[in-house]
């Protein structure tokens, strides 16, 4: 029985081709650090390097490569802007459908004096704005929101976000953990102060990598928060004041990098804009197959204009991690079941502690991937 991957939220798969040859010539042919040689497999990787940041501020609309941190993952990035940016006595705000990868870092800051106010959203995981407004503190230092739920795929007002954040003077970080890649994003139009995103997802790469983009001002501001070697400046023991030496230490993943570096080439060859019109499709699909069907609940919108390509849902009155079972063994489809790491979105969506069953969709699944999917669902929920 072939599998059907539709766990793209956690991971894309397969990785376009291009990734794995890009990483085996680079452990094969290359295999040296960069900033540590002036030779030429040195120069070579360097070069791969900087292209990776170049593709990068291109699918972002972002200025200035040097201001694009090579970082180990989205995890390690949005911990990067917290760490760096809040310190005793600064204030946070966040939503209620943010994943752990912000709120255990934030919740380690409160011990050491930082305070934070999570904003509600509805019962479809949309951010109340007029709540955000009253949430603004006068030692408010940084905003922090997923623009897509891992769990829902509530796709949240960024640009308004932005514009609240902007007429304050309240630096606005946008976890794009679940959009980049799948929509377009400028950083420039959303007023943001830093951009996280994960390599793996629907930026197509592979794991253990990602990417900081910081607004000057912001970058300059912010503490470093892991220090060390960068190959530069190599006379001092004080870290380099300049980006993106001041908070990208240590030897970069550069089997990573080539594979990253070759899959945004292919990204940008399809285009994002095609992307997103793939994933609205089979979004439409699926949700026009679960409308008549009994005994499930989609939690988050049924609007595929307001969402990405991630369905959470409830089998009521069945034990969900039976049916995520069910679904691989008896039909071949992955899923993942449980909390998805973001128990506050859970409890706003009102499926805390039982969890859901996830789907999501990615370039590579097809619209009979879909009609599998829909075909299990519907056999196990008429048992």
């Amino acid at each position: 029985m072939p599998a059907i991957y539709l766990d793209h939220a956690a991971t894309s798969f397969p990785k376009p081709p291009c990734v794995a040859a890009a990483m085996t010539e680079y452990l094969t042919h290359v295999g040296a650090n960069i900033n540590r040689g002036n030779y030429g497999a040195a120069q070579q990787a360097e070069l791969v390097a900087l292209r990776l940041r170049r593709r990068l501020c291109e699918l972002f609309d972002f200025a200035d490569p040097t201001h694009v941190v090579l970082t180990p993952g989205n995890t390690w990035g949005l911990n990067l802007v917290l760490g760096g940016a809040l310190h005793p006595g600064d204030h946070c705000v966040v939503s209620g459908m943010e994943h752990n990868a912000v709120m255990r870092p934030l919740q380690r800051l409160v011990r050491q004096g930082v305070t934070f106010a999570r904003v509600p959203c509805d019962g479809a995981g949309f951010l109340d704005l007029r709540a955000l407004e009253a949430a603004f503190r006068p030692n408010t230092r940084l905003v922090v929101l997923a623009h897509a739920s891992n769990v829902s795929g509530t796709l949240q007002d960024a640009a308004a976000v932005g514009k609240l954040c902007a007429e304050r003077g309240v630096p606005f970080c946008l976890d794009a953990a679940q959009t980049a890649g799948h929509l377009p994003l400028s950083f420039r139009e959303l007023g943001l102060s830093a951009l996280s995103v994960p390599a793996h997802k629907g930026l197509l790469g592979p794991q253990g990598l990602g990417a900081l983009l910081l607004a000057p001002d912001f970058a300059k501001a912010l503490t470093p928060y892991v220090t060390g070697g960068t190959g530069s400046a190599s006379d001092s023991e004080e870290q380099p004041a300049y980006l993106p030496d001041k908070i990208e230490p240590g030897t970069p993943n550069l089997p990573g990098i080539y594979g990253w570096e070759a899959a945004l080439a292919w990204l940008q060859d399809v285009g994002v804009a095609a992307v997103r019109a793939h994933d609205l499709a089979l979004s439409r699909r699926f949700l026009d197959g679960l409308a008549d069907l009994p005994g499930v609940r989609l939690a988050g919108p049924a609007d595929p204009a307001r969402r990405v390509g991630v369905f959470s849902l409830d089998f009521v009155g069945r034990d969900n991690a039976e049916i995520a079972y069910r679904l691989e063994t008896d039909y071949g489809i992955l899923t993942r079941c449980g909390l998805h790491c973001a128990p506050a979105a859970h409890k706003t969506l009102g499926t805390f502690p039982r969890g859901t069953v996830r789907f999501s969709t990615g370039w590579s699944t097809t619209e009979a991937d879909i009609d599998a999917a829909l075909a299990a669902i519907r056999a196990l929920t008429a048992e």
